[in-house]
């Protein structure tokens, strides 16, 4: 019986595809990438399996053009983790094995690195012997180098020590003298220089929650959920688990939600395992880059993995550790374009499969992992005091009905920061907007500042003198007066920008950083700001949800939230828990040090259960009210969803297209094939987005196993709505946000 291969090709097809196997060699074993033809197309895919009949007739199957690997890509594990997500979110197998490899390696990149390297021929020996070449000044030069060398010289060598020294070699390797090839390249895994740094003392809080992790059986799965305080010396048990881990011969794989997160923790992992190679992978690297940290992963030489959401995928051999920092953060769910998926949620089913502990952290849990702590599947350790006998922070709310507010900032708040300025400490203000004001308005029509593609408004950027749209990147100039009327216009509201001109013109002299999209958008950027402010060169950082994400800046002492207010009546079920994160971990950059840390909030609204339960409760007071309210509600964690998006040029189409795909639901429901429940159709809060209406249908049920046999007997009918033609869409499940 001749095999067959199944391949998965990065199409948007729910389908993958069957292959005869090469007329000689040996047969691809599965995890291997091929060349296929696909239509009038070359295609690289991946063995999913290999089969012994098809139900495509054996004189119709096409044979593959190429094997790339000689060894899989994808261990037997790793395959069938993602063939489990292909099938959990309902997404096509070949986009979401693309999602898993770095784009050199989907454009058929070799597993393993190789590099260029030049040597002199016998040939070319001769000849410099002879003096030659003797009118080619370049060539010459090059020949002499090649020839004084005891073996090959590096191409990189070359380019920096003989600049243009390409068109010199191709005339030697013309005449004979010189010659290239590859040879094998070394790990791009890090080895880090550092000393190494002293143990610091535990806790009794975080010895026990060490003591219980390594006491549990290392070759079994268990879900850890570390709920620790800001402060507390989560990272330090991570340390302490990984070094067992390591000492065991095992490799590890940490988790950050973003590459804001990523240098500082790699710093402590590097001070704290030196001679340990490791990787680091986010999408701040150069697909060169981002190939050779894949590589050192896959082939074992790293011994140590960090990285962001698509890092869950690291193809790291004899995985015995799984870490996800800040758990609750949203940004480990992949929440538009492609194949949607939670890391997180990932990383915890790869570590059941390969039957290994993980640690998820955070000082602020997602209600789902608390709910899954509550109900056992997760064991909870909490540490309720700060590490180093830091105290942790006083919170107070400032009622902006009674204050005198400029620019945002209330007169306490004012007076605090010029306290704490005086006496040495740093302070962090945080707004979630960025841009110098949300919008421009006429003072007169009271036109105000619109985006032609989107229901939005345009955000003002007063030092570029631009207007731009945060939701489909829109820029023009700014207007000097009403484009309507012609009368003056103003600045409405606040963003980074605009706290930061004010902070200076209140503090001169007082050195401040901004961190937010605009001012940081590569790795190196954020760890200059990172930098001025761990040194004490910024004295105020102003920023976005990135000053609250698990930074350590032990000399700020007062963190001041101005717009607390932006998430307490908004419509997404989700508002208040993001909110509540927001505030609890803001509050957790002050008072990291030895000196006290007082939070003060602004608000209008001092009364509303969500401040005074954080405030009088803390965070484990808000879970508790807020999954009563989800329970009485029916959303999740007590139920499960997913959400059909469509978009169009014409919002008809895409609501006609959701409409057809719900009377599907409905006839599927008639005939009783699955307890589910329908929400909508109805447009998104922002309709229109980018020049396209978008719209969505919400698929609810109190069963996992329900939805998911409703979604999949569904899908497929829904494709072959002819209303699909007119529309994109796609399914998300276990949304985050309800667009």
């Amino acid at each position: 019986m001749i095999p067959l291969l199944r391949v998965a090709v990065d199409t948007p097809l729910r389908r993958t595809f069957d292959y005869l196997p090469p007329l000689e060699g040996a047969v691809p074993v599965p995890g291997s990438r091929l060349r296929v033809p696909f239509g009038n197309r070359l295609l690289v895919g991946v063995v999913v399996s290999l089969e012994n009949q098809s139900d495509v007739p054996e004189g119709k199957l096409k044979r593959i053009s190429e094997v790339i690997d000689t060894h899989p890509v994808f261990d037997d594990a790793l395959l069938k983790l993602l063939c489990w997500a292909g099938d959990y979110y309902h997404h096509p197998l070949g986009e979401v094995i693309a999602t898993a490899l770095p784009k050199l390696a989907r454009e058929g990149a070799s597993l393993a690195a190789r590099r260029e390297v030049w040597a002199a021929t016998a040939a070319g020996r001769e000849a410099h012997l002879a003096g030659e070449p003797q009118r080619a000044p370049k060539q010459r030069r090059l020949l002499h180098r090649l020839v004084a060398a005891a073996q090959t010289v590096d191409a990189d060598a070359l380019t920096a020590e003989l600049p243009g020294w390409r068109d010199a070699a191709r005339a030697l390797a013309a005449r004979g003298w010189a010659s290239a090839a590859e040879a094998p390249a070394p790990s791009a895994a890090i080895v880090s220089n550092a000393a190494a740094t002293a143990l610091p003392t535990l806790s009794d809080e975080q010895a026990q929650a060490v003591e219980r992790i390594s006491q549990a059986d290392p070759a079994t799965f268990h879900a850890w959920l570390l709920h620790g305080i800001t402060g507390s010396g989560k990272t330090e048990i991570y340390l302490r688990l990984a070094a067992d881990t390591l000492a065991r011969g095992r490799r590890v794989l940490v988790l950050v939600p973003e590459i804001g997160l990523t240098p500082q923790l790699v710093g402590r992992f590097a001070a704290r395992f030196p001679d340990v190679p490791y990787a680091v992978l986010h999408s701040g690297l150069t697909d060169g880059e981002r190939l050779a940290a894949w590589r050192a992963a896959h082939d074992g030489s790293a011994r140590l993995v960090l990285g962001t959401r698509s890092a869950v995928f690291a193809p790291l051999p004899d995985l015995g550790l799984l870490i996800v920092d800040e758990e609750h953060d949203p940004s480990f769910k992949q929440q538009e374009g492609g194949f949607r998926y939670s890391a997180r949620d990932l990383a915890v089913v790869r570590a059941q499969m390969l039957g290994v502990p993980i640690v998820l952290g955070s000082a602020t849990p997602s209600l789902e992992t608390l709910h899954n702590a509550a109900l056992g599947r997760y064991t909870r350790l909490t540490l309720l005091r700060r590490a180093a006998a830091a105290r942790p922070p006083v919170l107070r709310l400032l009622d902006l009905r009674a204050e005198r507010v400029h620019a945002g900032l209330s007169t306490t708040a004012v007076t605090t920061m010029q306290q704490h300025l005086a006496d040495g400490g740093q302070i962090l203000v945080y707004i979630n907007r960025r841009g110098y004001a949300p919008t421009l308005a006429c003072t007169a029509c009271g036109w105000i500042a619109p985006c032609q593609a989107c229901d939005a408004r345009m955000t003002v950027y007063r030092n570029a003198a631009r207007l731009r749209c945060h939701h489909c990147g829109a820029d023009r100039d700014l207007p000097r007066q009403c484009p309507t009327c012609g009368y003056a216009v103003k600045t409405v509201g606040q963003g980074t920008e605009r706290v930061e001109e004010t902070l200076g013109e209140t503090f001169p002299g007082i050195s401040i950083a901004r961190l937010d999209r605009d001012v940081v958008r590569r790795s190196d950027e954020l760890e200059a700001v990172m930098t001025r402010v761990a040194s004490g060169a910024a004295r105020i950082l102003v920023g976005t949800q990135m000053v609250a994400k698990g930074h350590d800046f032990p000399a700020v002492t007062l963190a001041v939230v101005l717009n607390a207010d932006q998430g307490l009546f908004n419509t997404d079920f989700r508002a208040a828990e993001r909110l509540a994160q927001t505030i609890v971990q803001v509050a957790g950059r002050a008072g990291r040090g030895e000196r006290g840390g007082l939070v003060l909030i602004q608000t209008e609204y001092p009364e509303h259960p969500l401040l005074t339960s954080l405030l009088d409760g803390g965070y484990d007071a808000f879970a508790k009210a807020a999954l009563e309210e989800r329970r009485a509600a029916g959303w999740p964690p007590f139920a499960r969803l997913a959400a059909l998006r469509a978009s169009a040029l014409q919002a008809a189409h895409a609501i006609a297209f959701l409409d057809a795909a719900r009377a599907l639901a409905a006839e599927s429901m008639r005939r009783g094939d699955a307890p589910v429940r329908l929400l909508g159709p109805a447009p998104a809060a922002m309709a229109r987005r980018a020049d396209r209406h978008h719209a969505q249908l919400l698929i609810e049920s109190t069963e996992r196993s329900a939805l998911h046999r409703f979604l999949a007997a569904w899908l497929p009918e829904v494709e072959a709505l002819p209303a699909a033609r007119r529309v994109r869409y796609a399914l998300d499940v276990d949304p985050l946000e309800l667009f």
